[in-house]
């Protein structure tokens, strides 16, 4: 498989969830929208992995086997954290950011599925 660049990965993937917003529209749970993003990405070519564990290690030592899962690593390169919720908290954003530098990721897509318009429920964050 070719490896894209980030961003022309991140404009398939919101592409993706454009086009599932479409057809299934807001308000479902995010377990519904996960599924449905595995699956578009794959008919895109575009590989995708769910629930993928991310270890925790504190000053070189590992705390947590499965600190977190995340909901979704795109390409093994770009996070992508799904939610069905009125309004995205900086709590969201600031988990994201977290969860990047944990898995020393450089990109990553909080994508809120609950709203009218989807691109405005879209944040990108990019890693340190």
């Amino acid at each position: 498989m070719i490896l894209m660049d980030t961003n022309t990965l991140s404009s398939q993937i919101i592409e993706a969830a454009k086009t599932i917003h479409k057809e299934l529209g807001p308000g479902l749970l995010e377990s519904v929208y996960k599924a449905c993003m595995l699956m578009e990405l794959k008919n895109m070519g575009v590989e995708a992995k769910s629930e993928v564990p991310l270890q925790i290690f504190y000053r070189g030592q590992k705390v947590q086997e499965e600190g977190f899962r995340l909901d979704l690593l795109v390409e093994d390169s770009i996070i992508v954290t799904l939610k069905s919720v009125e309004e995205i908290q900086s709590l969201h954003k600031k988990q994201l950011l977290t969860y990047l530098r944990l898995a020393d990721k450089p990109l990553g897509l909080l994508i809120n599925f609950n709203k009218t318009f989807l691109m405005d429920g879209i944040n990108r964050i990019s890693g340190g």
